[in-house]
């Protein structure tokens, strides 16, 4: 059986990651919490891979956040996010891994970035400052892989997710993005006969969502693609790819689509005062279709999904 590490098992991409991975009967998960494993000591993650005999990786492991949580902890997004990276990609390398997947970010991209977002377009222009340090790290990943991929042989590849969403996601009512932050308000303003709940702000920035099987299905996907294939459609230097859907709605349309699922009949109002990020962050997926990828969940099933697992998975809100 093949030894499959997880590492950010418990997290949204991770978990999913894991119950995919789980229904294959050839596959040993391995996994680690960081009660167990601490994946910012180097010495730790040496010692583990030295004596777990890995043979593939997926690495979901990452401090993440939203806008708010990026712009007050700008210090922990780039150091934690490195030291992940670069302690879990050369121990694996270390110790004769060749399969890994390291999983980054859409924020990689400049902020006026062309759209849709081509693989092509990494480092042709200015990040968007409020998840720069996020960014810089998400970016030092790609390149690592590369790296050992060019100077070792190794088969380290990376894919780059759009805006994510689903079961298990962060509900935290400062840390979390968008469609989680927004369906909690909107479920407790409806418990609570809130009249008005008011977004973050002009409501006009484009946005895409996946949502998060869909996203571990395609990180399965690739990792597994065969070398021919992969190479066929990616460059030593230019190994990425995007994951998404390649349609995008306004955060105002997103907004009414989450309040409808979840039943909330007051007004949504905007505040301008607050920023937007990037304009517009739609992925282009051709090169995953090239692949033989696309993606199958809708965004008003996968909410509606969503809502359900937080209805059922926390306890301490009224039903």
């Amino acid at each position: 059986m093949k030894r499959v590490f997880v590492a950010g098992h418990k997290g949204m991409v991770g978990s999913a990651i894991v119950r995919q991975l789980s229904e294959q009967s050839d596959i040993e998960l391995v996994v680690r919490d960081r009660t167990q494993l601490n994946l910012l000591d180097q010495i730790e993650v040496r010692a583990f891979f030295e004596s777990e005999k890995i043979d593939q990786v997926y690495l979901a492991a990452a401090k993440v956040g939203g806008i708010v949580a990026n712009n007050t902890y700008p210090a922990e997004f780039i150091y934690e996010n490195l030291m992940i990276e670069c302690n879990i990609i050369h121990s694996a390398h270390l110790a004769g891994v060749n399969d890994l997947l390291f999983l980054g970010s859409s924020c990689i991209y400049p902020k006026l970035a062309e759209q849709p977002m081509d693989e092509s377009d990494l480092l042709t222009g200015t990040l968007e400052p409020t998840n720069e340090p996020y960014a810089i790290a998400k970016i030092a990943g790609i390149k690592l892989c590369e790296s050992y991929n060019r100077q070792y042989g190794r088969n380290y590849r990376s894919v780059m997710p759009t805006n994510l969403y689903g079961e298990n996601d962060n509900f935290h009512p400062d840390n979390s993005h968008v469609i989680p932050a927004l369906m909690r308000r909107f479920h407790e303003a409806k418990l609570d006969d809130v009249p008005e709940v008011m977004v973050w702000g002009t409501g006009k920035p484009m946005r895409e969502f996946l949502h998060v099987d869909d996203m571990a299905a395609a990180s399965i996907f690739v990792a597994n693609v065969s070398d021919d294939i992969y190479k066929s459609c990616t460059e030593p230097m230019l190994s990425h790819i995007n994951v998404g859907t390649g349609v995008d709605c306004t955060i105002s349309e997103m907004a009414h689509t989450v309040a409808e699922v979840v039943g909330y009949k007051g007004k949504i109002t905007f505040d301008i005062s607050k920023p937007d990020g990037a304009p517009r962050k739609l992925m282009n997926v051709d090169t995953l279709k090239r692949l033989g990828w696309t993606y199958s969940i809708q965004l008003n099933e996968g909410l509606e999904r969503t809502y359900s697992w937080f209805l059922n998975n926390q306890s301490s809100y009224r039903a």
